[in-house]
């Protein structure tokens, strides 16, 4: 440990000699084949030579502020000092935007690798980075995981500078602040912290610099391995930080309080605290009027409850409690499972767990053969099945009601989070019937409200109850009702909105 701290802190000073540099670059990059290293031989009183990496840099930012200027200097002043020199090519000569001092050669190998061109100069044992990066990034494009009807079309990309810019242009308030950071040993990969200074809670933005801090890890690929190592509690299947590929969404959140971590090469943004009421909230909710949108909202609640004990109510009511079912249902239901051989609790097992290979299949395999897939697992979990005798046409119903209902979920983590449930509460039905499914739910409800996110209570605002909050939660009322921020968040500014009353 002590050898590797002693390597970390240990730099290699620019050389006045040039080749020295150049056989440093080399070295250190294994003759890679995309360092680029341009002598300037216009630069007749001063040698010198431009490093870049083909591929990283705009090479019409390195064509026109870079090297059309170097060579139109014709007059070439004479300085004592080797600064005076870098002083003028930099104020007097170089048209690039961000023209820097640099010091060392490990500090110039890591700003080429960012998309920076350094500039050395023979006998001079500091150099300038000039600002040209310029890689090929995905187009600004329409959300793939979180649509709507009505709203923006915009989706994050994987170019952080290009996401912190699509929340600018929402959030025009200079009070909106970003911390970048650098995490990962290897890959060194960007992080960004945004937040309202005027309005976020101080102790979830301190809370948040000490985890990401605190990360010690050689790389970082995406918003994912962020989400793992700074949440609260990693023994739960709920999510605890909300992600989001939508800037509307996270200048929402932001003005509520929250902060957003935004990870450079994944157009997923993380948000917290994250709330468990958050996962079914969705932009469209206030897009819309207030009566539609808690209309919709409420088919939210409906939908998750559907997806989570549909199957094992299924398995209660056919197993343990059939005289809660009308005679006429009954007699169909036993006439439907003369011929299946298995019980209800192995027969919901078999149909849900061909569902979850099929939903895989879906997403894995090519779109040129996903058509012929679907047509296949239409077959077999409906006709083919019933036919066989395998299963139940009622099971299929089950089945089918419950992946539709998990689809409704707006996102994706907490929908994961229903599937495993659902299989736990199956179980419970199976063993003890309607008190099993009881006890699940106690169980599961007493977790729920054991789980913070960076300090604030999971079931907020009903665990602990803040009536201030109810107004956005189940039901979402009008615009004009919503005058305060969320209190469970402990945002330092209350107040969203003053409205002044006028008769009509």
């Amino acid at each position: 440990m002590a050898r590797d701290t002693q390597i970390a802190h240990e730099t290699h000073a620019i050389h006045p000699d040039l080749a020295e540099n150049i056989a440093y670059c080399k070295k250190m990059m294994g003759n890679s084949n995309d360092l680029m290293i341009r002598p300037l031989q216009s630069l007749h009183k001063w040698p010198s030579i431009l490093l870049y990496i083909d591929g990283l840099v705009d090479t019409q930012v390195v064509n026109q502020a870079v090297l059309h200027p170097l060579m139109q200097v014709r007059n070439l002043p004479d300085f004592s000092a080797d600064d005076e020199h870098l002083s003028y090519l930099q104020n007097d000569v170089l048209t690039a935007s961000e023209v820097l001092f640099i010091d060392d050669m490990d500090a110039a190998l890591k700003s080429m690798l960012a998309g920076e061109a350094i500039l050395l100069l023979d006998g001079s044992t500091r150099g300038l980075k000039i600002g040209a990066a310029g890689w090929e990034d995905r187009a600004v494009g329409e959300p793939v995981s979180q649509t709507v009807v009505r709203g923006p079309m915009e989706g994050f990309t994987e170019n952080l500078r290009t996401n912190t810019a699509l929340i600018r242009k929402r959030i025009r308030d200079p009070q909106l602040w970003i911390e970048e950071r650098e995490i990962g040993r290897v890959t060194k990969t960007r992080v960004a912290v945004l937040y309202l200074e005027h309005t976020v809670n101080e102790d979830v933005v301190d809370e948040l610099r000490r985890r990401l801090d605190e990360i010690d890890i050689d790389s970082i690929l995406e918003s994912g391995y962020i989400e793992e190592l700074i949440q609260d509690k990693t023994t739960t299947i709920f999510p605890t930080v909300y992600n989001s590929e939508r800037p509307d969404t996270v200048s929402a959140a932001l003005l509520e309080g929250r902060v957003a971590i935004i990870i450079d090469g994944t157009p997923f943004v993380l948000l917290v605290p994250a709330l468990f009421m958050h996962f079914f909230q969705s932009p469209e909710d206030y897009y819309q009027r207030a009566d539609i949108s808690s209309l919709v909202r409420l088919l939210r609640y409906l939908s998750f409850l559907i997806a989570m004990l549909a199957p094992s109510f299924y398995i209660a009511i056919s197993t343990f409690h059939q005289e809660m079912l009308p005679t006429t249902l009954l007699i169909s239901l036993a006439a439907q499972r003369e011929g299946v051989p298995f019980p209800a609790f192995i027969e919901a097992v078999l149909m849900e767990l061909t569902y979850e290979i099929l939903r895989e299949a879906g997403i894995r395999i090519p779109r040129t053969v996903g058509q012929a897939v679907s047509i296949v697992g239409t077959l077999v979990i409906g006709q083919a099945a019933v036919e066989a005798g395998v299963v139940s046409a009622a099971m299929v119903i089950i089945v089918s009601i419950t992946a539709i209902s998990s689809y409704v979920i707006p996102e994706n983590g907490l929908s994961i989070s229903v599937r495993i449930l659902r299989f736990i509460l199956m179980m419970a039905a199976a063993a003890f019937g309607f008190y099993g499914i009881l006890i699940a739910l106690l169980i599961t409800l007493t977790h729920l409200c054991s789980l913070r996110s960076f300090g604030v209570s999971y079931m907020s605002p009903f665990a602990p109850f803040i009536q201030n909050d109810l107004k956005d939660t189940l039901f979402r009322v009008p615009w004009s009702h919503m005058k305060t921020r969320p209190l469970s968040n402990g945002t330092s500014n209350v107040t969203r909105q003053k409205r002044k009353k006028t008769k009509r």
